[in-house]
């Protein structure tokens, strides 16, 4: 509970209307979900508006009402407040009500196409094995110390992200690490925050459908830095040419990470196998659980960031080399077939490429390689043809199949996907629409030594099929098929 007038501080407003004083007991952005004397920020989405909701939440109990317009025919016993952009005034109020958490704790952010998951992640478990209590919102789930809450989206809404910051704080956590996606940076689910740094791993052809173009993609994820306090820290890719725009309008401490250029962070891979890697990190020799070069990436930026954490060097490689990556990130599947089966979440042209590369690199030529892709419907449907070509070029066998379908039919996904499969591989391709049959043809194909690679859904327990979620588990599958 907090006073109206307290919450709005710092809030852009163009007029109130009614009392200030009143006490407010909760915020909600969605009218089903106000409460007696609660606040309710009306925004404007991308499929409805919430002014039109406005008397539904004042039905409710909403004690006052914020939005772009002011009301007609407006309610003596409720404050109305009008702003000129109400998703920013919704990410201060959250911040406000309660207690403005995020500048009670050591918050950074990670943004990037690929390797947010497994950088929030690692980071995660390595403050925790440093004996702090830590905090994580990430795509698989968001936890509170030990504590572990599921998770629907990349970035949660702004009044979830500060209760749940808030929790933290109650429970004692003194840093949190937080996957910040593009769409959450448009729609300014992270206003009100205070950075204590901002991570760019990487960017690849993602979103697309959303953003329009890749410069608009660019500008999303530059919007983390540009933003972020002077006394914070802005630390890059140098390897990706982005990285230096990330950089360009911010006021932050400028640092950079590379493996393949000179930067403040360097790392070079000795060997890479299926078993972990081998890595010189700034001049020291450190072998880790986790497989191949792209993760090579996502271990130095963890290095990194804790380094930037006031950490010490020997401190941070020898809690990292026992680590292990990120449920559905490379993760390997344990049967008595023998066979190499492997699942990642990986659901970008160039995350598959990432993936398969390294499998082609670790492999011996000798068994037989099969892929199962799909990929998600209502979705940017120009990654389609490129991810299949990809995974057609690196695999004996392809088994096109569905991943998330939404609203779309699977056989117009998969259509859209075989346009670029080449044509001589053609003859090497399999399309089977029902997920489950083709993990099942994929594992009946290879023998002990061969390699299964399920890619597109990782860690997912759903497949979302004509706006329904059902419970599918691509582990649970690929466990049951190969024992």
């Amino acid at each position: 509970m907090a006073v109206l007038k307290d919450i709005l501080f710092g809030v852009n407003l163009r007029s109130i209307q009614g009392d200030r004083d009143r006490e407010i007991t909760g915020l909600a952005l969605d009218s089903r979900e106000v409460k007696k004397g609660y606040l309710f920020i009306a925004i404007k989405g991308l499929s409805t508006d919430g002014y039109l909701f406005v008397q539904k939440a004042i039905s409710s109990g909403a004690a006052a009402v914020l939005c772009e317009v002011m009301p007609t025919g407006r309610d003596e016993d409720v404050t109305y407040i009008e702003t000129e952009n109400s998703s920013k005034a919704l990410g201060i109020c959250a911040a406000n009500f309660y207690g403005r958490p995020s500048e009670k704790l050591k918050l950074v952010g990670i943004t990037g196409t690929n390797g947010k998951t497994t950088i929030v992640t690692l980071l995660h478990d390595l403050f925790s094995n440093f004996g702090y209590i830590s905090g994580l919102l990430s795509t698989v789930e968001n936890r509170i110390g030990d504590a572990t809450i599921e998770t629907k989206y990349t970035t949660p809404d702004a009044i979830k992200i500060n209760e749940l910051m808030a929790q933290m704080v109650s429970v004692g956590c003194t840093h949190c690490f937080m996957e910040v996606s593009s769409h959450a940076l448009i729609q300014d689910r992270i206003e009100g925050l205070v950075f204590t740094g901002g991570v760019f791993t990487n960017i690849s052809h993602d979103h697309l459908d959303y953003h329009k173009t890749f410069d608009e993609y660019i500008a999303a994820k530059k919007m983390l830095f540009d933003n972020l306090p002077t006394e914070a820290f802005a630390l890059v890719n140098q390897d990706d040419k982005q990285g230096r725009i990330m950089l360009q309008n911010t006021k932050a401490d400028k640092r950079k990470f590379a493996i393949k250029s000179m930067a403040d962070f360097k790392a070079r891979i000795i060997h890479n196998t299926l078993q972990g890697l081998e890595l010189d990190v700034d001049g020291t020799n450190v072998w880790f659980k986790l497989v191949g070069g792209f993760n090579a990436y996502n271990l130095l930026t963890v290095y990194a960031v804790a380094v930037l954490l006031n950490k010490e060097k020997i401190e941070i490689l020898e809690a990292l080399s026992s680590l292990k990556a990120a449920k559905g990130r490379f993760e390997q599947v344990p049967n008595s077939a023998e066979i190499i089966a492997i699942l990642d979440y990986a659901h970008t042209p160039d995350a598959l490429e990432n993936v398969l590369k390294t499998i082609s690199e670790l492999r011996t030529k000798n068994e037989l390689m099969v892929t199962v892709v799909g990929c998600g419907g209502n979705r940017d449907k120009d990654k389609r043809p490129k991810m299949a070509k990809i995974a057609a070029q690196y695999s004996n066998k392809l088994i096109l199949t569905s991943d998330n379908p939404r609203d779309e039919e699977p056989r117009s996904i998969l259509d859209d996907m075989l346009v670029g499969v080449p044509k001589d591989l053609e003859k090497n391709t399999i399309v089977i629409e029902d997920r489950r049959e083709a993990i099942r043809t994929a594992c009946n194909l290879a023998t002990a030594k061969d390699i299964v690679l399920v890619a597109g859904k990782g860690h997912e327990t759903y497949q979302e099929i004509k706006g329904v979620r059902q419970h599918f588990d691509d582990k649970e599958i690929l466990t049951e098929m190969l024992n």
